[in-house]
C-alpha cells in the first residue's frame, strides 16, 4: 500500500489518481480530506505532517510513502513510517536545496532526514511549477490581465502532472534508490510568454502587467514566510545558470520529454476562461 501525503494538492491529486488507476492500493492523506476528494477505492485519512502521531492510522499496512516538505519533524514522521513497515520513501523537495541551500534550509533538513533514515529513498527536487500560474486565474477571468515581476526572465517551469508521473514511477519501480532527480520543464519561458500561452489556450487576449519587486513581495507575503518570499524573488529575478537550464530527469525516468508550459495551459484553459 502506498501513502500519499498532500493528496489534495497539485501533485498529490494526480499522483493518487495515477496510482489508483494502475491498480495500486492507495491511502490519500491531507489535513482536510474526505472520501469525496479521492477516486473510488482510495482510502482518505485526515492527518497533519506537523503532528507525526496523527499519521499512525494512515501508515498502518503501508510499504511506501510519498512525503511532502511540511511540518518541523521529518525524523518523527520517518520513524512512524518505519515502525509501520514502510520500506520506501519518495520526498518531494525543491530545486532550491541544490542552488540556494541557505534559503531552502527547511527542505534541506527533510532531505537529510530521509537520507539518514535507513529507508530506501528517492528525492525529487522540483523546479517552479506551471500551476503557479493559477494565481492569474481570477484576474484573467475578471479583466483579462496577468501580473508578475521580471517579465522577461525565463525559467523552465515543470508541469505538476510530470512531477506526479515521476513520483508514481519511482514509488513503484526498482532502480531509483538513493537517486536525486531535478525536475523541470523542457524549456525556459518568461512570465510574459506564459501569459501569452494562457491567452492562446483560451482564445482571448490577455494583457501582461509587469510588477515591481516590491509589489510582488507584498503579494507573496500574504501566503509565504519572509525568507521564502525573498528566496523566490531571487530565483525569479536573478536565477542561477542551473535554475535557468532545463534538466532531462523527467525524460530519464519516464522515457518521454517533459511537457511544455503551453500544454499545461491548454489542459487548464477552463480555469482562465
Amino acid at each position: 500500500m502506498i501513502v500519499v501525503t498532500g493528496a489534495t494538492g497539485n501533485v498529490g491529486r494526480t499522483l493518487v489518481r495515477t496510482l489508483a488507476e494502475a491498480g495500486h492500493e492507495v491511502t490519500a492523506v491531507a489535513r482536510r480530506i474526505t472520501a469525496a476528494d479521492v477516486p473510488a477505492g482510495v482510502r482518505a485519512v485526515a492527518a497533519d505532517l506537523g503532528d507525526p502521531a496523527s499519521l499512525e492510522s494512515a501508515l498502518t499496512g503501508a510499504d511506501a510513502l510519498f512525503l511532502l516538505v511540511a511540518g518541523e519533524d521529518p525524523a518523527g514522521v520517518l520513524a512512524r513510517a518505519e515502525a509501520a513497515g514502510v520500506s520506501r520513501v519518495v520526498l518531494l523537495s525543491s530545486q532550491g536545496v541544490g542552488t540556494r541551500p541557505g534559503v531552502y534550509a527547511h527542505a534541506a533538513s527533510f532531505e537529510q532526514a530521509v537520507a539518514h533514515s535507513g529507508l530506501r529513498h528517492t528525492i525529487l527536487r522540483s523546479g517552479g511549477m506551471a500551476s503557479n500560474a493559477m494565481a492569474w486565474a481570477e484576474p484573467i477571468r475578471a479583466h483579462r490581465t496577468a501580473a508578475a515581476p521580471f517579465a522577461d526572465t525565463g525559467l523552465p517551469f515543470v508541469d505538476p502532472d510530470d512531477v506526479a508521473a515521476v513520483a508514481a514511477a519511482v514509488l513503484t519501480e526498482d532502480g531509483h534508490d538513493d537517486a536525486t532527480y531535478v525536475l523541470t520543464g523542457p524549456e525556459a519561458t518568461t512570465p510574459r510568454q506564459r501569459a501569452a500561452a494562457v491567452a492562446a489556450a483560451i482564445g482571448k487576449p490577455v494583457t501582461f502587467l509587469e510588477q515591481t519587486r516590491d509589489q510582488a513581495r507584498e503579494q507573496m507575503s500574504a501566503f509565504m514566510p519572509a525568507p521564502v518570499v525573498e528566496g523566490t524573488l531571487a530565483i525569479l529575478g536573478e536565477p542561477t545558470a542551473a535554475e535557468q537550464t532545463p534538466t532531462t530527469d523527467v525524460e530519464k525516468v519516464l522515457g518521454r520529454p517533459a511537457a511544455p508550459f503551453a500544454a499545461w495551459a491548454e489542459r487548464n484553459a477552463a480555469v482562465f476562461a
